[in-house]
């Protein structure tokens, strides 16, 4: 065989085993506020429905809320769904406490199996930030956001610790490859995580030192899942308890609920495309509302429609009815 042949061949070959070798699971951590809505539920069964595929390697699950049952309720998720250790933490300074008025986590606590009795029982949720984040490789962690960010603008002001000897933001820019954050309406608007805690959204946005990816209020709008979920008699689990309870209780959940949070874990982990485009820029920041400003140069996006929505919404709520492999059925 003539050389250049052999050297064609061998770099086909390389390339091919390259484009077949399956994908490293995503390193994610996931910060909630888990409570005043309850699309973050389903939020999380999608990261454990893709951490089941081998997608993700979820970190931790860190509360953004100060109310008692939020910790609770993300135990008896991560319980449910056969990752009872995951690392979590809670605001310990000034913060958002905000319940669910449905009272959907009162009863998930009473019904499934936990260990952590209330949020106060859990470690500062920035020092937990800085202990999973100093383990990791460099460049390799996606943080998702599909709460108030009043963690992320914590983590930014911290200081070396026992952890790392790297402040906040040189921590972050070290270890974090991407921040995606269901924040915002775009191109300009106003929208509940970042109003909730103005000055940390003003803080985070602003100082971050990797890309941000925002999931704005118009896309997560637009996916409403709940009804096949609901609907499925032969599925047990807390994501259909809470859908089951939640969806009667308001006329505009009659065929679904808005789907906000679980499209910012679903790109975090697998990315915009095909689902999104991108739009690059930069986010401005106005109070508790925001804007934005076009630059080929910006280390922001916001998401833009592409997928078609349905095809969108049977992916995620097909996520969400995943049942984890031995799990225990609650009598």
């Amino acid at each position: 065989m003539k050389p250049f042949l052999t050297l064609c061949l061998l770099a086909f070959a390389i390339i091919s085993f390259a484009q077949n070798r399956p994908k490293q699971p995503v390193p994610v951590i996931l910060d909630t506020d888990i409570g005043p809505d309850y699309d973050d539920v389903g939020a999380i069964a999608v990261l454990h429905a893709l951490a089941d595929r081998g997608e993700a390697r979820p970190l931790a699950v860190i509360s953004s809320n100060k109310h008692e049952l939020v910790v609770p309720t993300i135990d008896v998720l991560n319980t449910y769904f056969g990752r009872p250790d995951l690392p979590t933490g809670v605001p310990k300074g000034p913060g958002v406490t905000d319940g669910a008025w449905q009272k959907w986590p009162e009863m998930l606590v009473a019904t499934y199996p936990h260990t952590i009795r209330s949020s106060a029982d859990a470690p500062d949720a920035v020092t937990t930030y800085r202990r999973v984040l100093a383990r990791q490789p460099n460049g390799s962690v996606t943080i998702v956001t599909i709460g108030f960010l009043t963690n992320m603008a914590d983590l930014l002001d911290s200081k070396p610790d026992q952890y790392s000897r790297l402040n906040g933001r040189d921590l972050v820019k070290q270890k974090v490859k991407e921040l995606v954050s269901m924040a915002g309406l775009f191109p300009e608007g106003r929208e509940f995580n970042v109003f909730k805690d103005s000055v940390a959204s003003e803080k985070a946005f602003a100082n971050w030192p990797t890309p941000i990816i925002f999931s704005g209020f118009e896309i997560g709008k637009q996916v409403k899942t709940g009804p096949r979920l609901v609907a499925d008699q032969m599925l047990q689990s807390p994501v259909k308890d809470v859908f089951a309870r939640c969806m009667p209780m308001t006329k505009d959940d009659n065929n679904g609920r808005m789907s906000w949070d679980q499209t910012a874990v679903l790109v975090a982990i697998r990315g915009a495309e095909p689902y999104y485009g991108l739009k690059r820029g930069r986010y401005i920041a106005k109070g508790g509302n925001n804007g934005w400003q076009d630059d080929p140069n910006g280390t922001h996006y916001y998401l833009t429609d592409k997928m078609p929505v349905a095809q969108v919404t049977e992916e995620i709520e097909a996520l969400m009815m995943h049942q984890p492999k031995n799990r225990k059925k609650v009598n």
